[in-house]
């Protein structure tokens, strides 16, 4: 695994905690507003400093984005509806509008590149990016690994069939299943920047500021200890990519000018579950014991993987290519990896920042009750 050296990660959580975003950034102590000050130029003979206009910006991965944009001397703009975190990069210019309707603050405006983050719905991208087609350079979309409508493929790479309305038919008043709405928006991307977008499709995004607990599940409940329910067998490969290089990515892809298709998870070779449990409790100082159940003996006993069992995604019955995606394009562009403890111990440390409640209640994961049940049954079952 490797890591970019460019990178100033112990200046970024420094700067990025001020304004009172300690919290959503997984920082106890938030330091003063003017901390945050955009870093001098450190392109070091790459071409010159980018305009940069993200939409979004302010909660997960946009934080990370564009503190390393500054870091590298770039100029950034965020626009969104002002809601979260407003106070976070307060030198950096922002612009105040609606991804559902009102867009007007960008009328007339240049950059280089668009950094969309936040569209969960085809008509935000045709709204944006019919605007900002005229004035911009490029339109960089982030995008999903849930748009493949067909992962049974090993190993998995852009040329997988995806979600379209021809070969996913919706009933009458029916909402857009997330795949292939992110799928549409895509196409708006391509539609509006010809050979001047890029799309880039993440897997399960991880790491400190992810509000939706479904890695941080595995690290709490290692850090538990006793008796662990662990699915599968251990041998299900899994791929997930921390925040922080899924961001930083981005902004190193801008500056290649890159356009096209990618995916984005990690490590480049997939680990097995067993080797993504035990590297996340290598990075504790849990003496807890894993229990692996059988993959049908939990589908019997209504324990899902990706819901109760997050993160794990059984390699069978058309998801063998889930955790099995060829990364040779994408780190020939700089796609890097940080160690899994280093995601561990800052997932911890957001996590216990975070107010008692959200820490007593995890959105994701088997609850302790449950587990102990299924645990139970597991061992009757086979006659202990």
């Amino acid at each position: 695994m490797v890591t970019d050296p460019t990178t100033s990660r112990r200046s970024f959580l420094q700067l990025a905690a001020a304004a009172g975003a300690g919290t959503a950034l997984g920082l106890a102590r938030p330091l003063p507003a003017a901390s945050i000050v955009a870093a001098p130029a450190v392109l070091r003979g790459r071409r010159a400093p980018l305009r940069i206009l993200i939409l979004g910006g302010t909660s997960f991965i946009g934080p990370y984005q564009v503190q390393y944009a500054l870091d590298r001397g770039h100029t950034v703009t965020l626009f969104n509806r002002g809601r979260t975190n407003p106070g976070l990069f307060p030198t950096v210019e922002k612009l105040i509008g609606d991804r559902t309707g009102d867009v007007s603050a960008l009328a007339g405006r240049a950059w280089d590149v668009v950094i969309d983050n936040s569209a969960t719905d085809p008509t935000w991208v045709t709204r944006t990016a019919a605007l900002l087609a005229p004035t911009c350079k490029r339109y960089y979309f982030v995008s999903t690994r849930s748009v493949y409508r067909d992962v049974s493929r090993v190993p998995m790479t852009i040329d997988a069939e995806v979600f379209t309305r021809e070969n996913t038919p919706l009933r009458e008043g029916q909402a857009l299943p997330y795949g292939l709405s992110k799928a549409l928006a895509e196409a708006e991307a391509h539609k509006y920047f010809p050979g001047r977008s890029l799309v880039v499709r993440p897997g399960l995004i991880v790491g400190p500021g992810d509000n939706t607990d479904r890695f941080t599940y595995w690290p709490v409940r290692i850090e538990r200890g006793g008796e662990i329910l662990a699915p599968g067998d251990g041998s299900d490969p899994v791929q997930v990519i921390d925040a922080r290089d899924l961001g930083e990515w981005m902004i190193r892809l801008a500056e290649q000018e890159a356009v096209g298709v990618y995916n984005a998870v990690g490590p480049r070779t997939p680990r097995s579950f067993a080797e993504f449990l035990h590297g996340i409790k290598a990075a504790t100082t849990s003496e807890g014991t894993f229990t692996w159940v059988p993959t049908e003996f939990l589908t019997q006993h209504r324990v899902r993987s990706y819901q109760e069992m997050p993160v794990w995604r059984p390699a069978a019955g058309g998801s063998e290519g889930f955790g099995r995606f060829d990364l040779t394009r994408e780190v020939a562009l700089g796609l890097t990896f940080r160690p899994l403890a280093e995601t561990t111990r800052a997932t911890l440390d957001f996590y216990h920042s975070r107010p008692a409640a959200e820490q007593a209640q995890l959105r994701a994961g088997i609850t302790a009750e449950r587990e102990a049940e299924v645990l139970a049954l597991w061992k009757a079952a086979r006659g202990g």
